[in-house]
């Protein structure tokens, strides 16, 4: 066996790899697009909810309406602080999943480049030996005199 054909299962589970890192990278830039968009959600949620609390003031609250909507607003920006981090966290494996896809590319191309080079040596030689082949069979062909 050529050393070509010896190399191809290697090369198959690299790119096997490969693929496998970048459906994750996608995976994760998936969480991140839908965390960002939660964050975006409860951003606009409480600057609705504080728009509306401020052009209410023509009903004037009481003490326990004004406690109530600071403690709602309250958690809602701690929802808003969590949500921060998970995109945060997100981003951070993104960028992680992001190198072991270039990694695994990068082994990838690398043993594909070795590949093609036994594949052309591989070649070379054939035509090599057919070309001796060839000359050797004209050689004995030729009439002596």
């Amino acid at each position: 066996m050529n050393r070509s054909k010896r190399m191809e299962p290697v090369a198959r589970l690299a790119d096997t790899r490969q693929q496998t890192a970048a459906r994750q990278l996608g995976d994760w830039q998936k969480v991140l697009d839908d965390r960002l968009a939660r964050l975006d959600e409860l951003s606009g949620y409480r600057d609705e909810y504080a728009q509306r609390f401020e052009s209410s003031t023509s009903v004037p609250l009481n003490g326990v309406g004004v406690r109530d909507y600071r403690l709602f607003l309250s958690r809602l920006n701690q929802a808003i602080d969590q949500q921060m981090k998970l995109v945060q966290a997100a981003r951070a494996e993104l960028e992680r999943s992001r190198g072991q896809w270039v990694e695994a590319r990068g082994r990838t191309e690398a043993i594909n480049r070795v590949v093609e080079r036994f594949e052309r040596e591989e070649r070379y030689e054939v035509d090599r030996r057919e070309q001796a082949e060839q000359d050797d069979r004209n050689v004995r062909r030729k009439p002596d005199f």
